[in-house]
Order: C-alpha cells, then sequence, then structure tokens
C-alpha cells in the first residue's frame, strides 16, 4: 500500500469520524428531549385509562381501559355537582371578554406609536417595553391593591380588565406598521380625502390582519393559562377559572390531602383528565389557527 493511499483514507476517516460524532449528539439531545417533554405528555394521556393503583404498579406507559376513562369522567363530572364545566364557561368568559379589550386597545395604540409623532411618544414605548419585559407576577400586588381600591375584587372585571393589559401585543403592532405598512398607500389615501380614523380602518387594519391574529392566539393563551391573578381576586369557586379549579382539584386528590380528598372519588386519573380537558381548548384552537400563526409569525419580516 503506498503512501499515497494512505493520505488519501485518513481524511475519509476523519469525516466520518466527524460525522458519526456528530450524529451522536443529536441522537443524545433528541432523546432528552423525549424523556423530559414527550414521555410525559405520553404518560398524562394514558393515566385516565388505569385507576390509581394501576398508575404505581403498572408499567407508567401502559394503557389500562376504555371503561376506566368512563368511571374518571363519571367520578370528575360529579365532583361539586360538575363546577368543572363551570370552570370552563367562566375561562371562556374571561379570556373571549379581555381579548375584545385587548385588540380594541392594543391595535390602535402600536399603530399610533408606529406612525404618529407626538410628544411623549419614545417615553410611552420605553414604558410599554419596560413592562413587557417585567414579570407579571411583579404586578399582581400593585394590581390587587388597584382593583381594591375601585371596589371590583370578586368581579368579573377584576380578571378581564387585568388579562386586557397586553403590552406585548402592542409592541407586535408597533413593529408590523413601523416596518411593513407602505407609507406611500396611506399618504394617498389621505390625499383622497380619508381622515386618521378612515385610513386606520380602511387601509392599516385589513393589511394587519395576520398580526392581529398572532395577538389573539397569544392573548387568549395567556389568559386561559393565567392562574396567579384569578387565585387571589376570587373568593368563590363558581368564580374560578380552569386554572384555579385544577388547583383546587389538585387539593381534593387523597395522594395531595389525604383529610380533604377523603370520598371524594377524585384520584390521579380524574386529576389527569381534567387536565386534558383544561389543554384542550387551546390546543383546538392552535390547530385551526396554525395558518393564521405563521403569517402573523412572518409579517414584518420584510420591508418593502
Amino acid at each position: 500500500m503506498t503512501s499515497s493511499t494512505l493520505a488519501q483514507r485518513r481524511p475519509t476517516d476523519g469525516r466520518r469520524a466527524s460525522r458519526f460524532a456528530s450524529t451522536l449528539i443529536v441522537v443524545v439531545i433528541l432523546a432528552l428531549l423525549v424523556v423530559f417533554f414527550v414521555l410525559p405528555v405520553i404518560w398524562l394521556l394514558l393515566a385516565p385509562t388505569k385507576t390509581a393503583g394501576e398508575l404505581i404498579s403498572q408499567f407508567p406507559l401502559s394503557f389500562g381501559s376504555f371503561d376506566q376513562v368512563g368511571a374518571a369522567w363519571q367520578h370528575l363530572t360529579a365532583f361539586q355537582d360538575g363546577v368543572i364545566f363551570v370552570w370552563l364557561k367562566n375561562s371562556a368568559i374571561y379570556s373571549a371578554g379581555s381579548l375584545v379589550l385587548t385588540l380594541a386597545t392594543s391595535v390602535p395604540a402600536g399603530y399610533a406609536l408606529a406612525l404618529t409623532r407626538f410628544r411623549g411618544r419614545k417615553s410611552l414605548l420605553t414604558i410599554t417595553l419596560v413592562v413587557m419585559i417585567m414579570p407579571s407576577a411583579a404586578l399582581v400586588l400593585p394590581t390587587f391593591l388597584e382593583l381594591n381600591l375601585f371596589g371590583l375584587i370578586g368581579t368579573v372585571w377584576s380578571i378581564i380588565l387585568p388579562f386586557s393589559f397586553y403590552p406585548f401585543g402592542v409592541y407586535l403592532v408597533y413593529i408590523y406598521f413601523s416596518t411593513s405598512l407602505p407609507r406611500d398607500l396611506l399618504s394617498a389615501a389621505r390625499i383622497d380625502g380619508c381622515n386618521e380614523w378612515q385610513v386606520f380602518w380602511s387601509i392599516a387594519l385589513p393589511l394587519a390582519k395576520p398580526v392581529v391574529g398572532l395577538i389573539a392566539f397569544f392573548s387568549f393563551v395567556n389568559n386561559w393559562n393565567n392562574f396567579f391573578l384569578p387565585y387571589l381576586v376570587l373568593p368563590n369557586s363558581d368564580q374560578f377559572p380552569i386554572q384555579v379549579g385544577l388547583n383546587q382539584l389538585l387539593s381534593s386528590t387523597p395522594s395531595f390531602n389525604p383529610v380533604a380528598g377523603k370520598g371524594l372519588n377524585i384520584t390521579s386519573p380524574e386529576l389527569a383528565l381534567a387536565i386534558i380537558i383544561a389543554i384542550l381548548p387551546v390546543l383546538i384552537l392552535f390547530l385551526f389557527s396554525q395558518r393564521a400563526l405563521v403569517s402573523g409569525m412572518l409579517a414584518g419580516a420584510t420591508k418593502e
């Protein structure tokens, strides 16, 4: 074997080793993702098919029976006379009501910040950015004190009004109108005699449908999953949204609270089924709005 042949094989062996190492790293990362993210979801979907004892004694990812799913459903709907349906209705009311106010305020605010010039504009934009990056829990105490001052604690407005405050939506609209809306089109509309409201309603808003859909989705999901504020301001169980209701359901599970959960037939399978029901509306919304979400995410990516 000549030295030239060895010289040709060595780089080839090095490339193969490099590809093998890269493939191994990818496989390890994917395996970790499966272990930490996929397997818990599979377990959650299979949990209602087994009894609480079978969840402990059997293989975690084994399937039980559909009869057990029916039994878990009966136990769950019998809890406090079907209060889970009340929680779902409350979540829908809170999320939809605040979504209407969010769109009614964030879209015009983002348009004004992007396309108009007024005193204090930069300061207002800076405040929007600062509030947007603040943890939501940091605003819970001042929000609670303000709601208490106006006597709104325990009312539907104590949820809808804070939920409708969505600076992230304002900033998304600001970016879209700053980068993607043709200024010549607005100028032509003004020359044709349109006032600012007509320009916004007839020209800018129809062109902003993708980003409006994106804001609507994120706002609805954020409101649906919010727990901390409703937990503080709503005193009665029949006012709870589903996330706070799940906390009460958890406290009624013997595994977590043997005293309070005694005799209620609420165990781990019923709790898993309740979690699946709670995330189902968001999942359905996501499946039916994928095209709008992709369009909204790409909105503003290019500048004309």
